[in-house]
């Protein structure tokens, strides 16, 4: 157990307050047991006012913030007057409903703090397709770049039952992984992992770090559920905790009950920490050397290698020959002209596009192919250099 889970008294460990002094960006979930009215009828306005005033406090420390909210199909039935129902039509006609009055809810609370605050509905095909994975991406990063605040729930009026994600704790953890988030936080109704569950066992034990997610671990969660307590709720929080950590992501798991739930926990409120393994930017990169098979590949001049040694993006101007069939998004290798692979990366154009604009400079672009796309062919945050 000492190998997998640090005690209070190992000063070494992160704590919540550290984690998020540290953070450049952070995402938060927030679960619909904290975000409805325990009258069903409507959202916490007040709660979500004080977690407003948290979420604003942050921003203005320079960091960036992700929400990902639960909530539209509660709220939604409500509205509509439906009773609760496991039926994925009547799921669906509810978060059709209930995701314009999230978003409103979320708009009224940050208003005062003049947070312009953006709507993404996701699938679970946006994050294991690359090519939507990466316009998600895109529209992310824009969105932060416009100092706006996205908040991002399932797609529930489309998804079909066997590829919705089933529960936001996993989309947070793919939200994180794709804006390479350095600290997720996962606000629900418990202050983290216990031994066994508190509520039945006494002797339960607090568990404020874990190192890695392992069988010991996952099986203090299966204690809970099978005391019918929480069940899957602690099960899918480490499970999207083990996502965030392979992404170079820590995890705080933490209760959102009453006010300001984030300054609490920089205030030293109980919570469970669940480390990252390495950075997430590390993360991405190993991602893309190791993780997938070149789709094709782009011959470059001698220009183009140095520059990319260098540490900057492919641009078309230096590619002279694109190889192989692919879609955007398609991870690529880049050859130089003596055959040698020198990197790879996620390429912004399908293979024809590539083709079209290859040698050429970014004003002609929209002249050859009848629209304006991204000015690198591999942006070099999308790029890994191999050693040679």
């Amino acid at each position: 157990m000492e190998s997998t889970l640090r005690t209070l008294e190992d000063n070494g460990r992160p704590t919540p307050a550290r984690l998020i002094d540290d953070a450049r960006r952070i995402v938060v979930k927030v679960g619909s047991s904290l975000l409805i009215d325990p009258s069903g009828q409507g959202a916490r306005t007040e709660w979500l006012a004080r977690l407003a005033d948290d979420l604003a406090a942050l921003r203005g420390r320079s960091k960036q913030i992700v929400l990902v909210s639960s909530g539209a199909v509660a709220l939604g039935r409500a509205y509509l007057g439906m009773k609760r129902s496991d039926r994925l039509d009547h799921k669906q006609a509810a978060a059709a409903a209930g995701q314009a009055l999230l978003i409103r809810a979320w708009e009224q609370a940050l208003a005062r703090h003049d947070v312009p605050v953006a709507q993404l509905l996701l699938t679970m095909d946006d994050s294991e397709q690359r090519r939507r994975w990466l316009n998600a991406r895109a529209t992310l990063e824009m969105l932060l770049a416009h100092k706006a605040l996205p908040v991002i729930n399932e797609n529930d009026s489309v998804a079909t039952e066997e590829l919705r994600y089933g529960d936001n704790d996993r989309l947070s953890a793919r939200a994180a992984q794709m804006v390479r988030s350095d600290l997720l936080i996962l606000l629900s109704d418990v202050d983290g992992l216990y031994t066994a569950d508190p509520a039945r066992d006494p002797s339960a034990v607090h568990i404020p770090y874990v190192a890695s997610v392992d069988d010991e671990v996952q099986a203090f969660a299966a204690d809970a559920a099978a005391a019918g307590h929480g069940s899957g709720g602690m099960r899918t929080k480490l499970a999207a905790a083990q996502i965030a950590s392979g992404a170079g992501c820590a995890t705080i798991i933490a209760s959102g009950h009453g006010d300001h739930p984030i300054r609490r926990l920089e205030e030293s409120a109980r919570a469970t920490v669940v480390a990252a393994h390495g950075s997430p930017a590390r993360a991405y990169k190993q991602w893309i050397a190791g993780a997938l098979a070149p789709a094709g590949t782009l011959v470059v001049d001698e220009g183009a290698a140095r520059a990319l040694t260098a540490g900057k993006s492919l641009l078309p101007a230096g590619v002279v020959r694109v190889d192989g069939e692919f879609e955007r998004g398609s991870c690529l290798a880049i050859v130089d002209k003596e055959g040698r692979e020198i990197g790879r990366g996620l390429c912004t154009y399908a293979a024809g596009e590539a083709r079209a604009i290859m040698g050429s400079a970014s004003d002609r672009f929209e002249a050859l192919l009848g629209w304006r796309g991204p000015d690198a062919l591999i942006h070099r945050d999308d790029l890994v250099m191999l050693a040679r």
